[in-house]
């Protein structure tokens, strides 16, 4: 869908929000031609400038902002230039003459665009940009006062290698079926750490599928009209404005106007606030306005009354000379196709996209079937209850830039769930704008650096990761602009003290701050946690706590009373957001009262009431983040309460531990803390296998497959192990039906060892089984289809979840990855 709209050869599957996209996008940029220095328009949205500001500040890139027309790339030192078409005013410009003095100096460009214009205008592609970025909103997604929204990113093929997020290719199953894997940058963050193209976990996937779905059901007709009558209306309103004395400053626009008013810009607010019409207010005086497909005659006839324009649609479209601006009759007019895709063009009636997307949900495997034993991604429960606020009108239907006056109801969430969230971590303030936990790390770290320039200590900008820390961590850093230091852990999995204690005497005149995951993602409790902040603070750094693992502390212990400054809490964790296959994801995070002044703000909305505060900018392009999906948290705190709280984080404590002793005659838990016991997560050693048995994790997580349950974290913090996480929402029948399904593969394996089994043609090896596998008249294989598709009573009957493909080739999809998907059928 992006690619068609777009005319970029390659998309990825969704970032955060516009705003970030566009600075991931000059990100790339940097990389590709090795340059420090950045050019803005200054007709790019100002949420978005100020996204790209907060970054450069922290790499030390230079950032110009101008009009992008009097650009000079000569000396050729400028990385990359961003542009908005159509641009904040509404206006929209060819950009040709830009794009070809850029490529001639080595320069890419980016664009900023919309979707829903693209539908009429022409795509960024034609004047040749590098990168096109934006937000899929605008496709069936609630404005939910500022998110959550998926962001879209597509570039030229040639530019793929650095293309951050997560993208989709295409790869063949054992049997040569074509099937979708994520491909190339998968989770490259914790593999590579500060190496890292960029530190983004959570993409916006849940959200992504929406609209996704809203151009599935639509297809490229219904699509054009929706996009046609929003620019006819605009095309209306525009000359009924003129007609009544009012001088439109655009030549030509989609949806987007920007009026110099007959009357003063005082009495048009002032009429529009009678109206409860809310309008963009310019400083120059001129006044912008937005129309969408939610837009009627009557709006349009409200907002001639605003600027007392005594005159009616009906009047305005009696000449037709109200449509001489349409796109369709200037040079913009798109005229290369798009949504050709068979899947754009076959399900526009209700009972088709729903019995299409029903298809789409049988082939995953979710809660409603089995426990996601996920270690460090906290598959909780998501309660009926908690989701229903997120489709109320009242928080679903408000722009992020309404008056803070219009929101009443958002700012009471926003201070009750701050003041729980402060009482849970012991934390002093709050802010909701990171949309996502790399995003929180980020926006600590961002606070951690302006809290040491304040005091005049820039020149800090050493930051201490032990190795057992999140995998974001150090690429955050990196984003930071910061040095990276790595700390060992000894053989039990805790921080190396004596390490630590070396490397802040080493850094101690240069020392930021240290990361640390606590519990670690090792899955212990640091027993000398406590040690380790006051080590930190005394020499002069900041400590950064790692708040993915809060699903073990909540109503046990709190980072700000053993000596935390800053975490981000993963409420797509902990607090009970859905992770929606990848995000909506939120990462507030929670800073010391020190640290208040460094908050994240926002240039629209002042949402922390710092505007005056140095080098703070906004590390989202909303104040507040996804404030759509806050509800769910504030339900969850205030349904569970203190009691209820505890009694979760105990529970998943327990059934963790649980899970471990079941399982330690069967594998080894790789860290244990001194008592035996493990935190809410647990790693198991399964590497000596392929040494006695040719097994590796991957062969056990793909045999999970047959047992019906999603595989643990696989390979990861240790390679070749499984992280297991059961958390409190499953009852021992669940995380027994897990253990057995586990040592039934144990089981399996010791068959292999003993010679019962082929080491090479086994249920292990070619897990997992497909439905057409195991009813094929040919069945060659050394054991039986029952073992194979049956290998447990539990799997039998209603119970069995099959597989849509078998085992798949991930070298040659990392060898031939396609860019835009093929068509495969919804019954494959």
């Amino acid at each position: 869908m992006v690619c068609d709209f777009t005319g970029m050869e390659v998309a990825n599957a969704s970032l955060l929000d516009e705003g970030t996209a566009a600075a991931e996008a000059l990100a790339l940029a940097c990389r590709h031609n090795k340059r420090r220095k950045l050019f803005l328009s200054d007709q790019v949205h100002p949420q978005t400038i100020s996204v790209i500001a907060t970054r450069a500040a922290s790499l030390d890139l230079t950032l110009e902002i101008g009009d992008v027309f009097k650009v000079d790339t000569s000396a050729k030192d400028i990385a990359g230039i961003l542009l908005q078409y159509p641009d904040t005013t509404g206006s929209i410009h060819n950009f040709d003459d830009v794009v070809k003095k850029a490529h001639a100096n080595g320069t890419l460009v980016c664009a900023a665009t919309d979707l829903l214009a693209l539908a009429v205008l022409q795509p960024p592609s034609e004047f040749g940009v590098d990168v096109c970025v934006g937000t899929s909103q605008r496709f069936g997604v609630p404005l939910g006062y500022g998110g959550p929204h998926a962001a879209f990113f597509a570039c030229r093929q040639k530019l793929v290698r650095l293309m951050p997020g997560r993208m989709i290719g295409v790869t063949k199953d054992a049997d040569g079926r074509e099937a979708y894997r994520l491909a190339l940058q998968t989770r490259e963050q914790h593999i590579r750490r500060d190496k890292a193209t960029s530190n983004i976990c959570t993409a916006q996937a849940l959200l992504a599928n929406m609209s996704a779905m809203y151009a599935v059901y639509h297809g490229p007709q219904g699509i054009r009209d929706i996009a046609s009558r929003v620019h006819n209306l605009t095309l209306t309103l525009a000359r009924g404005l003129e007609v009544a004395g009012n001088a439109i400053n655009n030549m030509y626009f989609f949806d987007t106007i920007k009026v110099s008013p007959k009357i003063s810009a005082q009495v048009v607010k002032e009429n529009a606030s009678r109206a409860k019409i809310n309008l963009r207010y310019h400083s120059d005086g001129t006044i912008g306005i937005s129309l969408d497909e939610t837009t009627t005659i009557e709006d349009v006839n409200d907002l001639y009354r605003v600027f007392s324009a005594n005159i009616t649609v009906e009047d305005v479209i009696k000449d037709e000379d109200f449509l001489a601006k349409s796109l369709d009759k200037s040079d913009f007019h798109r005229t290369i196709t798009f949504l050709q895709h068979p899947v754009f063009n076959s399900y526009h009636s209700e009972t088709r996209i729903v019995r299409y997307m029903k298809s789409l949900e049988n082939k995953d495997v979710s809660l409603v079937h089995s426990m996601i034993p996920l270690g460090s991604c906290t598959m909780k429960l998501n309660s009926t209850t908690e989701m229903m606020p997120c489709s109320l009108k009242g928080l679903t239907d408000i722009h992020p830039f309404a008056p803070l006056e219009q929101a009443k109801g958002y700012r009471q969430l926003f201070a009750e769930l701050e003041r729980d969230l402060c009482a849970i971590t012991g934390y002093d303030g709050i802010s909701f704008q990171p949309n996502s936990g790399a995003q929180g790390e980020y926006a600590g770290l961002r606070a951690i650096q302006c809290y040491h320039e304040s005091k005049g200590e820039k020149h800090r900008q050493v930051c201490l990761i032990p190795v057992s820390a999140h995998g974001t961590n150090p690429a955050s850093a990196q984003m930071a602009g910061m040095q990276v230091e790595p700390i060992f852990v000894r053989k039990d999995g805790s921080v190396d003290m004596a390490h630590l204690t070396e490397m802040t005497d080493k850094y101690r005149e240069t020392l930021s701050c240290l990361m640390i995951t606590y519990p670690s993602t090792n899955g212990v409790f640091e027993e000398t946690i406590g040690d380790i902040c006051d080590m930190v603070h005394g020499a002069g750094g900041q400590v950064y706590l790692d708040g993915a693992n809060m699903n073990a502390q909540v109503g046990l212990c709190r980072p700000g009373d053993y000596g935390s400054d800053v975490s981000h809490l993963n409420l797509h964790k902990t607090f009970c957001i859905p992770h929606g296959g990848g995000g909506p994801g939120m990462g507030p995070i929670g800073v010391k009262r020190h640290l208040i002044p460094f908050l994240p703000n926002h240039p629209v909305i002042n949402c922390s009431g710092n505007g005056d505060i140095k080098n703070v900018g906004a590390v989202s392009a909303a104040p507040f983040g996804s404030s759509a999906i806050l509800p769910i948290s504030w339900a969850y705190i205030k349904m569970m309460g203190p009691k209820g709280l505890r009694k979760a984080t105990q529970v998943a404590i327990l059934n963790a531990n649980y899970m471990s002793k079941r399982l330690e005659k069967h594998y080894n838990t790789l860290y244990k803390g001194e008592t035996g016991l493990i935190a809410h997560e647990f790693i198991l050693d399964v590497r000596d296998l392929k040494k006695t048995a040719n097994v590796e994790a991957v062969d056990i997580a793909k045999r999970l497959m047959d047992y019906g349950f999603h595989a643990p974290t696989m390979s990861w913090p240790v390679a070749g192990t499984l992280m297991i996480e059961p958390t409190e929402s499953e009852d021992k029948t669940e995380l027994d039906r897990f253990c057995d399904s586990l040592i039934s593969i144990r089981r399996e394996i010791a068959d292999i060892e003993e010679g019962k089994l082929d080491i090479e043609q086994n249920p292990l090896k070619m897990a997992p089984h497909t439905q057409d596998q195991v009813i094929t008249t040919e069945w060659n294989r050394t054991y039986s289809r029952e073992l194979a598709a049956f290998p447990a009573p539990f799997v039998k009957g209603s119970n069995k979840i099959w597989p849509s493909v078998g085992r798949i080739d991930d070298i040659y999809g990392d060898k031939n990855l396609f860019c835009t998907c093929p068509p495969i059928l919804p019954e494959q």
